[in-house]
C-alpha cells in the first residue's frame, strides 16, 4: 500500500512532527470553478489551513499514486487538464491501475485521508439523497462512506439541490453523528436555512474534538458530520435560491438529464441564473469550512 501513497514535503515534514492536518478535496478544483479561479481559491484555502494552526493536505490521484498534498505544480495540472477524472471509491483502484489524473470526491477523499491518518476533512457540502430517489435510487456515494470511515466532515449541510429531509433521515439511519456548529438547524449550501432542526450542536471546536474523541475510542465505525452554515454576510436568501433550484430541476427534466450529469448541471445552472452569486458564496463557505476545520484539527490534536 505504501507504493501507492506519496506525501509532499510540507505534509511529511507534519506527519513527523505531529502538527495537526486537514484533508481537503480535488473535485472542487478540477469540477466545482473555472480556472484560473479554480487554482487561486485552492491557494487561498490551503493558506486559511495554516493560518489557523493545522497542515493542508489536498489529495488527488496522479502517476499511479494517491498525493496526500500537493505541490504548487500539481495544483495547476489539476486546475487545468481538461480530462480530470471524478474519482469515488469505485473508481480509485482503475485510476491508480491507469495512471490517470483523478479528483477526489468526498468518499474518495474520505478514504485517502483515513489511508493516511488524517481525522479532519474540509469540503464545501456533502452528495445526498437526490430529489425523486424514490423512483431513481440517486443517494450519493458519500453517505455510504460517512457510515464505514473515521473521517470527519466540516461542510456547509448537503447542497440545497438534493433533498436534505431524506439525506438527514439516511444519515440517521446509518448511525453518522450530524453536528451543528454553532447552530441548531442543518444548513443547506448557498443558505443558513434548510428548515430541518438538528438533534445535536456545539459551540465550541474543544467539544467537537471531545465527542470525535468518544466515538472513536469506543471503536465505533463511520465519521461524522460537522454542519458549519456559511457566513451570514455571504448567505444568500432561503426562498431566493430555492426558487432558482426549482427553476434548474425543471430544465434538467424537461431536457431528460439524469443520473451523475445531474449535479453539474444543477450547479452550472444555478450559477447562471443567480449570476454568479452562487459561485461567490460557494468560494466563501469553503474558506470558512477551512478554517473551522483547521481549528477542529487542532482541537484534536491537542487531546
Amino acid at each position: 500500500m505504501t507504493n501507492m501513497i506519496s506525501y509532499s514535503t510540507e505534509v511529511q515534514e507534519a506527519i513527523e512532527q505531529k502538527k495537526p492536518l486537514v484533508a481537503l478535496e480535488s473535485t472542487i478544483i478540477s469540477h466545482g470553478m473555472p480556472y484560473p479561479q479554480n487554482v487561486e481559491t485552492a491557494r487561498e484555502v490551503e493558506q486559511i489551513v495554516r493560518d489557523n494552526g493545522a497542515v493542508p493536505a489536498t489529495i488527488a490521484l496522479m502517476d499511479g499514486q494517491i498525493k496526500i498534498g500537493l505541490s504548487d505544480e500539481e495544483l495547476e495540472l489539476l486546475g487545468n487538464s481538461p480530462d480530470v477524472a471524478k474519482v469515488s471509491r469505485r473508481d480509485i483502484g482503475q485510476l491508480l491501475a491507469t495512471k490517470k489524473i483523478g479528483a477526489t470526491t468526498v468518499a474518495a477523499t474520505m478514504i485517502c485521508a483515513e489511508l493516511a491518518g488524517i481525522r479532519v476533512f474540509a469540503t464545501g457540502g456533502i452528495g445526498g439523497v437526490h430529489r425523486g430517489a424514490e423512483a431513481t435510487m440517486d443517494i450519493s456515494a458519500d453517505l455510504e462512506e460517512l457510515s464505514n470511515t473515521g473521517v470527519a466532515v466540516v461542510c456547509a449541510g448537503a447542497k440545497s439541490i438534493l433533498d436534505i429531509g431524506l439525506t438527514l433521515e439516511y444519515l440517521e439511519t446509518k448511525g453518522v453523528p450530524v453536528i451543528g456548529y454553532q447552530t441548531d438547524e442543518m444548513p443547506a449550501f448557498y443558505t443558513r436555512h434548510s428548515g430541518f432542526p438538528l438533534s445535536y450542536g456545539s459551540q465550541t471546536t474543544e467539544e467537537l474534538a471531545a465527542i470525535l474523541k468518544a466515538q472513536w475510542s469506543l471503536g465505533l465505525k463511520g465519521g461524522a458530520v460537522i454542519a458549519n452554515p456559511i457566513p451570514q454576510e455571504h448567505a444568500l436568501d432561503k426562498d431566493f435560491i430555492d426558487g432558482i433550484i426549482e427553476q434548474a430541476m425543471a430544465e434538467a427534466k424537461a431536457n431528460g438529464i439524469n443520473g451523475k450529469d445531474v449535479t453539474p448541471f444543477l450547479l452550472g445552472k444555478v450559477k447562471e441564473l443567480t449570476e454568479g452569486k452562487s459561485l461567490v458564496a460557494n468560494i466563501e463557505l469553503v474558506k470558512h469550512n477551512a478554517k473551522v476545520g483547521a481549528e477542529l484539527a487542532a482541537s484534536y490534536g491537542a487531546l
